[in-house]
Order: structure tokens, then C-alpha cells, then sequence
């Protein structure tokens, strides 16, 4: 018997202009959240699935959008 994976979560960083981690996003209206208020984003890079499981096991969501 096969077991279904469920679809990898996707998790974003976000980097300001001297290349530093401002933020950690779940989705991409996350980062357009920090981009309103005013944070400096200007890279974003979209974690590999591998990362991205890490952070969704040993991050909890306080760890994440922590400004909002």
C-alpha cells in the first residue's frame, strides 16, 4: 500500500539591501504583509524543499512574520 505525500509548504526569505534576513514567510502574501508596513525587502528567495522542511519541524509560527 502507497502512502500519499501531502504538498511540500513553500517558505520564503526575505533579505534587505546589505543582503540580511529580515523575515521568514510561509506565503507570498506574507512577504507583500512586510513590504505594506514599510521593511525593506529587497531580495526574496524561496527556500529548497529540504530547508523548507526543517523549518516547518522545528520552527514554530512565532518564529515567523514575528512583525505582524
Amino acid at each position: 500500500m502507497m502512502m500519499e505525500l501531502e504538498p511540500s509548504v513553500k517558505f520564503f526569505c526575505c533579505y534587505d539591501e546589505q543582503g540580511t534576513l529580515i523575515a521568514r514567510c510561509q506565503t507570498m502574501a506574507d512577504v507583500d504583509v512586510l513590504k505594506k508596513m514599510g521593511r525593506p525587502v529587497v531580495r526574496i528567495a524561496e527556500m529548497t524543499e529540504e530547508e523548507s522542511v526543517v523549518c516547518s519541524l522545528t520552527d514554530t509560527p512565532a518564529a515567523f512574520n514575528q512583525d505582524y
